[in-house]
């Protein structure tokens, strides 16, 4: 194989666009991080606190699909 002939050869291509499933766990990875920050930060408060204010969008999420 020559150098002529090694420069013909193309990489393969790579993704340039995320898809969207990325993105979701992304976000919860985010989400997961910035808990754990607020329960280092303060304490067994910044556990449950972030869950109950959650609550409404859990309950919206379960009515949206009970709706279908």
């Amino acid at each position: 194989m020559s150098l002529a002939s090694a420069s013909d050869i193309s990489a393969p291509k790579t993704k340039t666009k995320l898809d969207p499933a990325t993105w979701v766990w992304t976000g919860i990875a985010l989400l997961v991080a910035l808990w754990g920050t607020s329960v280092a930060m303060f304490g067994v408060p910044g556990l449950y606190l972030p869950a109950v204010a959650l609550v409404p969008v859990v309950y919206l999420a379960l009515i949206l699909i009970s709706r279908g």
